[in-house]
């Protein structure tokens, strides 16, 4: 009977644990993660998108598995009673210097087989009436959800196929058959890391040494005040620019109903660190000694002081947001709860763009899992554990 241990609680984590319950059901299934509770870290701050798959170079990894990703979601959150809307988002070019990005997305989105439509800018008003846009992509496939709710449908039904979920246990090692942890050890034929923001480390533990280093960006937000939440009706995005790494602040109407504006992106000061003030000397001291670092820094300065500036400043947050819809002001924003994402980088400078994934031996390593992570994770699940019945035990 094979022993499988499963590190981090997150959205990933637990749907391999719950894929591997289902496939191997008398086998040991373990998940372990130093937190009290599950999706603690980025699936607990998650935006709640259910993305379609537009912005990812076909074939990739996350072309593929966010598609399919996205409809597994939805019936999975149908079978199980977890709210999930597929309400359909807006990309919108705001000026006529935007169209040509809007159109390469519009190919490429459609080369993913994915349901789109190129909208003017009075069509685009009629989904979203107070959006400023002289074009628009509508991408009908997308949604909402609470991610969190998902994480504890998948740890009940861990549970209710006979595997464990160890909280707050920190893991201290990982040798051949063996995961140590602070609570003790666990007998493991089989590994699988996902450990998001320490997931790099975790790997390391194993005696892996990872090509990408990962370093956190926090992700900032903030909420429309109540009674101005009618100014969105669903999602809109920016046309991304593609000499940058991140999408450019949003608007996403949650499954709650209210409004979440951002998100604003900076280096974080620690791995877990959701505000200025969280510090880890370690985790700085770490990013300091990475020369891929240093060389995104100088590739992107501007682009990386500008997420400074708006960070620092309420006034110029709002007016990024009034790109996309002129009637929000700073009087309209409510601080909300930061996120950070685990951003895998090459010693290049270069980020990861796609899913990385590595096998050896008994062991699984997800190195890099950014959006649309959440979306795909019922898919990456089912591509972690086709890997592991291709390895020999730990």
């Amino acid at each position: 009977m094979a022993g499988y241990v499963v590190i981090g609680a997150g959205i990933v984590g637990l749907a391999t644990a719950h894929r591997l319950t289902i496939e191997y059901p008398d086998a040991t299934v373990t998940v372990i993660d130093k937190e009290p509770r599950v999706a603690a870290h980025q699936t607990g701050h998650n935006s709640g998108v259910i993305h379609a798959g537009v912005y990812y170079k076909p074939g990739s990894l996350k072309a593929t598995l966010c598609r399919a990703g996205s409809a597994s979601m939805v019936a999975f959150a149908e079978e199980h009673g977890i709210p999930v809307e597929t309400c359909g988002k807006l990309i919108v070019a705001t000026e006529a210097g935007e169209l040509p990005r809007l159109r390469a997305l519009f190919t490429r989105a459609t080369e993913n087989g994915l349901p789109v439509r190129m909208l003017s800018g009075e069509e685009a008003r009629e989904f979203e009436p107070h959006v400023s846009a002289v074009a628009a992509m509508r991408v009908a496939s997308t949604g909402i959800i609470d991610y969190t709710a998902v994480c504890e449908t998948l740890a009940q039904l861990i549970t209710a196929n006979g595997g464990r979920i160890l909280l707050g246990a920190t893991v201290t090692g990982v040798s051949r058959g063996t995961v140590t942890t602070d609570k003790g050890d666990i007998a493991a034929d089989f590994v699988v890391n996902c450990a998001g923001l320490q997931s790099d480390r975790i790997a390391r533990l194993a005696g892996i040494r990872p090509a990408a280093r990962i370093v956190p960006f926090r992700g900032e937000y903030y909420e429309l005040r109540e009674d101005r939440r009618h100014l969105v009706n669903g999602l809109i995005y920016p046309v991304p620019d593609p000499r940058f790494p991140f999408l450019g602040v949003h608007l996403t109407r949650m499954i709650d109903g209210s409004v979440h504006a951002g998100p604003n992106a900076v280096l974080a000061t620690a791995r877990e660190g959701y505000s200025w003030s969280r510090i880890n000397a370690r985790d700085l001291a770490e990013v300091a000694a990475f020369p891929g670092m240093w060389r995104l820094a100088r590739r992107h300065l501007r682009y990386g002081l500008t997420e400074v500036r708006r960070s620092l400043s309420k006034p110029l947050f709002a007016r990024s947001l009034a790109r996309l819809v002129p009637e929000i002001t700073e009087a309209d924003l409510v601080p909300s709860e930061a996120g950070v994402r685990a951003q895998a980088i090459l010693p290049s400078g270069e980020l990861v763009d796609d899913f990385l994934i590595e096998s050896r031996g008994g062991q699984v390593h997800v190195l890099n899992a950014p959006s649309p992570a959440a979306t795909s994770s019922l898919e990456i699940a089912k591509h972690i554990v086709s890997q592991l019945a291709a390895v020999s035990p730990n």
